[in-house]
C-alpha cells in the first residue's frame, strides 16, 4: 500500500510539473524558451548552486547556450520570470521604464521588506522620490564626508591597528554598518549599533533563500529580522521627532532628520512607517553591497601587488598633502581616479548586486518573442560583466578598462541603470574610497589562505571571511 501511495504521489508531482511548465496562452512558439521547474522551488537550487560554486554567471551563460537565445524563462524566488540578457536586453528594459515595463519585486521580497517595496511602483513611491531627490546626491554627501572620514579613522584604530591578523569580511561589514548608522540615523553608541547590526545580517541571508515561511528557515528568520529592525527604527524616529520639536536635533543632522523635516507641495510629511521603510531599504542597499566590494578589493589587492602599488602611491600622495588631523574633502575624492578604476574592475568581476526585476505593463515583442502584459522580467549583470564580447579577456583584472569613456553602455551595471539606477551609488562610492584610503595608507597584507574559495550567497563572499596578515607601513 505504501508503494502504491508513493507511486500516486510521484505521478501527481509529474502532472503538476508538466502543467506548470507548459501552461501558456496564444502561440507558444512565440514565447521565450526555458523551464520553470517545480512550483515554489523553481530553479532556485540551480541558481544558488552556481553561486556556491563561485561561478554565478554560469546560470545565465549555460541557458543562453542551451536555448540559443538571449531571452529565456525560468523561476526564481517563487515567481516565473523572463530573463533579458546582454547589453541589448539591458538597454531595452532600462530605456522602456514606465513605458513598457515597471519596477516589480517577487512576493517573497515583499514579505521581507513589507510595504516599503509594495509601494515601489505606486504613486506613494513617486511622491517619496520627488520629496527626497537630493538625499544621496554628491552635493548633499559632501557635507557628510568629514564624518565618514572620522568614523573610518576610529574604526581602523579600534579594529585593525595593533593586529597581526584580521578577518576582513566581518570588519568590512561592521565598517559599512557604522557609516550607515552614523549618516542615516546618528546612532554611534556601540551597544546600540550591535543591537541593529545582527538582524541586518539575518535579513540579508534570507533575501535569495527558497521562499518557504516555516520556523527555522532562512526566509522565516529574514521576515522576523525585518520586523525587529523596523520596530527599532520606529523607536528612533519617534524620539527624533520629539528632539526636533524641542530643538535638541538639527533638521540637517542626518538623513533621518532631513526626511522628517521635508514636506510635499501640500505640506504633508511622510508618516513614520514609510520613513522606517525608506531608511531600512537604504541601509540594506548601501551596507551589503559596500561590505562585499570592500572585501573583494582586499582580496584582489593581496593577489595583485603591482595593482596595490599604484593604489598605494595614489592614496599616500593624498595623505601626505593633508595637514595633521585634516579630514578628507571632496577634492581628495576626485583625485582617487585609479583607486576607483580598481574598485570598478572588482565590481565587474564580483558584482555587488544580482540584478533586478521588472513587470511588463503592455504586450510587446522583443527579439522575436511575444511578451505578454503582466509577465515578470529579470536582468542580471553577469550576462555582460564576464562576457568576452564586451570585455576582452574577461577573467583578467584590468583597471584600464575604465579609463576614458570606459565600457560600452549597458555592459557595466554594478548599480543598475536607467531611471531606477541605484540612488545610493555615490554613497557607496564614498564608502569604498574612504575604506581604501585608510587601509592602504596603513598596511600592506597577504592572504592567510591563498586558495580560499569565493562563493555568492547572494553577494561575493570568501569561505572563511578572508583572513589576512597585516604589515604596517613604517612611519
Amino acid at each position: 500500500m505504501e508503494i502504491l501511495y508513493a507511486s500516486l504521489l510521484g505521478f501527481f508531482l509529474l502532472v503538476i510539473y508538466f502543467f506548470y511548465n507548459h501552461k501558456s496562452g496564444g502561440n507558444a512558439n512565440l514565447r521565450p524558451p526555458g523551464k520553470t521547474g517545480f512550483p515554489v522551488i523553481g530553479e532556485n537550487l540551480e541558481f544558488l548552486s552556481a553561486g556556491w560554486k563561485g561561478h554565478p554567471e554560469k546560470f545565465i551563460s549555460d541557458r543562453i547556450a542551451k536555448y540559443s537565445s538571449h531571452v529565456f524563462k525560468t523561476s526564481l524566488l517563487g515567481s516565473q520570470v523572463i530573463v533579458f540578457c546582454g547589453s541589448n536586453g539591458h538597454r531595452f528594459l532600462f530605456s522602456n521604464e514606465n513605458k513598457l515595463v515597471q519596477a516589480w519585486s517577487p512576493s517573497s521580497i515583499d514579505r521581507i521588506f513589507q510595504h516599503s517595496t509594495k509601494k515601489s511602483t505606486s504613486k506613494e513611491a513617486l511622491r517619496l522620490k520627488q520629496m527626497f531627490p537630493n538625499l544621496l546626491k554628491p552635493m548633499a554627501l559632501q557635507g557628510y564626508l568629514g564624518l565618514m572620514d572620522t568614523v573610518a579613522h576610529r574604526h581602523f584604530v579600534t579594529d585593525w591597528e595593533e593586529k597581526d591578523t584580521v578577518v576582513v569580511f566581518p570588519l568590512a561589514y561592521h565598517y559599512t554598518f557604522l557609516l550607515g548608522c552614523s549618516l542615516f540615523v546618528s546612532v554611534e553608541d556601540p551597544k546600540h549599533v550591535a543591537t541593529l547590526e545582527k538582524p541586518f545580517g539575518v535579513l540579508a541571508a534570507g533575501i535569495v533563500s527558497i521562499p518557504i515561511d516555516f520556523p527555522g528557515t532562512a526566509f522565516n528568520r529574514a521576515i522576523k529580522a525585518s520586523n525587529l529592525i523596523r520596530k527599532e527604527l520606529l523607536v528612533i524616529i519617534k524620539q527624533r521627532k520629539i528632539d526636533l520639536a524641542e530643538g535638541k536635533a538639527s533638521p540637517a543632522q542626518d538623513i533621518l532628520s532631513r526626511m522628517l523635516s521635508t514636506s510635499d507641495d501640500n505640506g504633508k510629511f511622510v508618516d513614520e512607517a514609510d520613513v522606517a521603510d525608506h531608511i531600512l531599504g537604504m541601509i540594506v542597499a548601501g551596507h551589503d553591497s559596500s561590505s562585499s566590494v570592500c572585501t573583494s578589493i582586499v582580496k584582489y589587492l593581496a593577489e595583485l601587488p603591482e595593482i596595490y602599488q599604484v593604489v598605494y602611491q595614489e592614496q599616500v600622495g593624498i595623505a601626505k598633502s593633508k595637514a595633521p588631523g585634516e579630514l578628507l574633502n571632496w577634492d581628495d575624492i576626485q583625485k582617487m581616479k585609479y583607486s576607483w578604476n580598481v574598485a570598478c574592475e572588482v565590481m565587474r568581476l564580483a558584482p555587488p548586486n544580482l540584478g533586478a526585476f521588472r513587470e511588463a505593463i503592455a504586450d510587446f515583442m522583443y527579439d522575436g518573442f511575444s511578451i505578454q502584459k503582466g509577465s515578470k522580467l529579470y536582468w542580471n549583470p553577469n550576462s555582460t560583466h564576464r562576457n568576452h564580447e564586451f570585455f576582452p579577456e574577461p577573467q583578467k583584472f584590468d583597471p584600464s578598462r575604465f579609463e576614458g569613456f570606459g565600457p560600452a553602455p549597458y555592459t557595466f551595471l554594478p548599480f543598475g541603470g536607467g531611471p531606477r539606477i541605484c540612488p545610493g551609488r555615490e554613497f557607496v562610492r564614498l564608502q569604498i574610497l574612504v575604506f581604501m584610503h585608510h587601509l592602504v595608507k596603513r598596511f600592506r597584507w597577504e592572504k592567510l589562505i591563498p586558495d580560499e574559495k569565493v562563493f555568492y550567497v547572494p553577494l561575493p563572499s570568501s569561505e572563511k571571511g578572508l583572513p589576512i596578515r597585516l604589515f604596517p607601513h613604517e612611519a
